[in-house]
């Protein structure tokens, strides 16, 4: 039997006793013991009817057993779906009915609210991170050998949701060769090797923490210093004894705005890598000062991970994201006609290569749409070549937020805030932010008899957005910019509160 992902990724560590994920309290996972504990997770899916293919929903905290769970999930043959853990129910709601999984794994916290919703879909649930009865203390009873189901690398492995302007969330479908693909470049042109350690503070629900620092680390057998969250004193002390930190521009420009954070403390370190939003060039040559360590910028999407990365060996340039990955075709076309444009001159980014997922889950419409006949995908980011095949993102077609490494759309938010009664229209944008890279500001015209305050609209939409969708600040305006065609202008409104002043974000 073959498991194009699980044979490369994990198989190959049996009887490995190197360690593997270390956490908080010490705790060391070794990588032979990680994949008995998947082997364990595997039996319990296929004990509660989980069939090759069948889609599994995750919305776990950060825990060993989630990652066992995903190990699980591509050992077992099936799809593994993992959900922000900040997504209200009502978010859950859509992903659950949309994709149809046979079970649902939740924190132990959320398992009366989100049974409820597995109790309507027909799904199985089981918890994480609690107490008995659990998805754990059912795997303790299981064998530690589990017979690998064949998966070929066409074969689906991971459904990911990702949202446009407009319309409802995309699931994006990613096989084994997508995933395994993109690995394998990483680790080839970044170094990776089983003398590496990562510092892991990223959430596992998305492409960055999972697929680009989990995958990486179990194909080169590295070990992983395993984080609830970014906590920069003890990201401070690991620093010392690592040798690679993965994260979002949040991260550096946190680092260093402490003053323990020196040269000397950087010292063991190898490599420091940015993305999932743009990183300032200032930051990066901030951070080239203080500790003689130029970052990392990559790019990528969750429809085809990793697209491009600047060089290990070679000029990091700010402001960049480099050149493409090895095997990976990145091209910038005219807007309107999809020729290829030259260096220099600004078009839409597509890629094509081993990389690049499937199409949408259930929307052929939207997959013929942005996926070419010869291939490529129209990313709807817009860039430009440098002579010598540096790429720059210059902008996004789409209005597309990106702040602390989370993609936010404003149609949602829009959405939410043009129900409140008393609001007549709103529209939502970022502006740059040092910290967050970009900080969500709403413009909101309110109907004239009406009084409303920033406050109000606050807790009206509090329990309807996870925290990381809520806007930083509310503007109310007497009327939108719009253009001729009676389209808001947000280019507008991004230029005129650019240099606003923004209050501190919540953790």
């Amino acid at each position: 039997m073959t498991n194009t992902l699980y044979d490369s990724l994990f198989a190959r560590h049996e009887g490995n006793e190197a360690p593997f994920l270390q956490f908080d309290d010490d705790q060391v996972v070794s990588y032979d013991a990680f994949l008995k504990r998947t082997a364990q997770v595997a039996h319990v899916l296929q004990n509660n009817g989980v069939s090759p293919g069948d889609r599994i929903v995750v919305q776990a905290p950060k825990l060993a057993d989630t990652i066992a769970l995903y190990a699980a999930s591509v050992q077992a043959g099936a799809v593994y779906l993992p959900l922000n853990t900040a997504y209200t129910l009502a978010e859950l709601d859509y992903f659950i009915s949309d994709a149809q999984p046979s079970m649902i794994v939740c924190d132990s916290r959320d398992e009366i609210e989100v049974g409820k919703l597995a109790a309507r879909s027909g799904a199985k649930l089981r918890t994480l991170g609690g107490v008995y009865p659990s998805l754990s203390s059912e795997a303790d009873a299981q064998p530690c050998v589990f017979e690998t189901v064949d998966r070929a690398p066409d074969d689906l492995a991971a459904l990911l949701y990702t949202s446009g302007t407009t319309g409802r969330s995309k699931g994006a479908m990613l096989s084994h060769q997508n995933l395994l693909s993109n690995a394998q470049a990483l680790v080839g042109l970044w170094g990776i090797t089983n003398d590496d350690r990562l510092v892991h503070a990223l959430p596992i629900f998305h492409t960055h923490g999972l697929f680009v620092a989990m995958n990486t680390s179990l194909l080169a057998g590295a070990r992983v210093r395993l984080m609830q969250k970014f906590d920069l004193g003890a990201i401070l002390d690991e620093l010392p004894k690592s040798t690679l930190l993965m994260g979002v521009p949040t991260f550096y420009t946190r680092l260093l705005a402490d003053d323990r954070f020196t040269k000397e403390i950087t010292g063991n370190m190898r490599l420091f890598v940015s993305g999932s939003a743009p990183l300032l060039a200032e930051t990066h040559q901030a951070f080239e000062t203080r500790t003689g360590h130029r970052i990392l910028e990559r790019y990528g999407m969750t429809e085809t991970n990793m697209n491009t990365s600047n060089p290990y060996s070679g000029e990091r340039r700010a402001g960049t994201v480099g050149m493409a990955l090895p095997g990976i075709e990145v091209i910038v076309t005219h807007t309107k006609t999809g020729e290829p444009l030259p260096p220099g001159e600004v078009g839409m980014i597509e890629v094509r290569g081993p990389n690049v997922f499937k199409g949408y889950w259930q929307m052929p419409e939207k997959t013929a749409e942005e996926l070419r006949e010869n291939g490529f995908f129209i990313t709807g980011d817009l860039g430009q070549f440098s002579e010598d095949s540096y790429l720059s993102i210059v902008g996004r077609s789409k209005d597309l937020i990106i702040t602390g490494g989370y993609n936010v759309y404003p149609k949602e938010i829009e959405e939410i805030l043009n129900d409140i009664d008393g609001v007549l229209e709103s529209a939502v944008f970022g502006v740059p932010d040092n910290d967050f890279g970009e900080a969500i500001i709403a413009a909101l015209v309110i109907e004239p008899s009406v009084k409303l305050e920033a406050d109000q609209i606050a807790e009206t939409i509090r329990d309807k957005l996870s925290r990381f969708k809520h806007p930083r600040r509310y503007e109310f305006v007497s009327k939108l910019p719009r253009n001729t065609m009676g389209k808001v202008q947000k280019n507008v409104l991004r230029e005129r509160y650019a240099d606003m002043e923004l209050s501190p974000a919540e953790s």
